[in-house]
């Protein structure tokens, strides 16, 4: 009777033991397309911790600016992890070592990107965040090279640059580089930031890293509203530039693969975003060029405003707000990001390969 029992026990054991994630932990840098509440509490206007933002997540309005999931959630729960990855902001020690989210909205590679929101934490200032994390974690884990080979086993996405040109290069009224530089000149001086930066993270333990990068800003609900003819045809001069810079990441990427054991890749957003907006039913989505939250023209013009009452049909919609995609959206572009579904979604791998290295 004890051996049955037993027998019994140790199944149900076996049923509820879940299967560890494919990494032991996931760091994530970015802007308002992932930060998952970073801003809540700074004196910035770049925040999302109000309804309708969160109207279909668990949560409610944690700070993401979205619906519901951000692309970073749906890689999270595809890499295996039980949880969301928490805000650095409000992380603890012991949080640290599966991984937190640094990312911040209106950030960007430049220091000045952003600044007439009012306070952020720009990519200089996240890896500040992680450096002084992984001080933290040699710490917990006892000795550097401890701490240095948990760190080699992490994923780390990074996506940063749409507010360098939406809210910086393409804003004349606050800033001058449109003027300064050719869009050329600006991808470079841009990759030179963002490499110094990079370069800073390898040298703290980062070894798999996923660069996204810059989507459709011209084809945004708040471009069209503003620049577009007849708001539906998308704004060639904004993403013209974005395709300079998302060229200059590829060789970013190979540059950075001849470092001693680094795996860097490149996500290809723009090209993603691209295959959705050319066959948006095939993707299950009716509405690509208006929020479904939001003010005016395309419902971009203004975005989503406190408790304003947003589209029915969130499911349908490309763009949550003026800037910022679905959960629909999001949860298409995760799963390609994670699981490339074209060769050109990613270069050289996807992020289920990278975990695996």
């Amino acid at each position: 009777m004890a051996v049955a029992v037993l027998a019994v026990l140790g199944a149900a054991a076996t049923i509820t033991v879940r299967a560890a994630p494919q990494v032991p932990c996931y760091f994530i840098f970015g802007d308002s397309l992932v930060d998952n509440g970073n801003n809540n509490f700074i004196v910035s206007m770049a925040r999302a911790n109000y309804p309708p933002y969160g109207i279909d997540f668990a949560g409610g309005p944690t700070g993401r600016f979205s619906n519901g999931l951000t692309t970073v959630d749906v890689i999270a729960k595809l890499l295996g992890f039980d949880d969301f990855i928490p805000p650095f902001s409000g992380a603890s020690s012991q949080q640290l070592l599966s991984g937190v989210n640094f990312a911040s909205a209106a950030a960007g590679i430049r220091e000045e990107t952003g600044q007439q929101l009012g306070a952020r934490i720009s990519f200089s200032g996240q890896v500040q965040n992680y450096q002084s994390a992984v001080q933290e974690l040699v710490g917990i884990l006892g000795d550097e090279d401890s701490a240095a080979t948990h760190l080699s086993r992490c994923i780390f996405t990074v996506g940063m640059g749409s507010n360098d040109y939406l809210n910086n290069y393409f804003m004349p009224a606050f800033y001058n580089t449109g003027s300064r530089y050719t869009p050329e000149q600006y991808a470079d001086a841009l990759i030179a930031d963002y490499s110094r930066h990079l370069q800073a993270m390898y040298n703290y333990g980062a070894r798999k890293v996923a660069l996204i990068g810059v989507g459709q800003v011209g084809c945004s609900p708040n471009e069209l509203a503003q620049r577009s003819r007849d708001g539906v045809t998308c704004v060639n001069g904004i993403n013209s530039a974005i395709r300079i810079f998302n060229s200059r990441l590829v060789g970013l990427v190979d540059q950075l693969n001849t470092l001693p054991g680094a795996h860097f890749t490149y996500i290809n957003i723009y090209g993603i975003f691209d295959d959705i907006l050319k066959s948006p039913g095939a993707h299950g989505l009716k509405v690509t060029n208006a929020g479904c939250c939001g003010v005016g023209r395309n419902n971009g013009q203004v975005t989503c405003l406190p408790f304003q009452t947003p589209c029915a049909n969130r499911h349908e919609y490309l763009f949550w707000d003026a800037f910022h995609p679905t959960e629909a959206a999001n949860v298409l572009v995760g799963q390609r990001t994670y699981s490339a579904r074209l060769a050109s979604d990613v270069h050289p791998v996807d992020i289920r390969t990278l975990a695996r290295l």
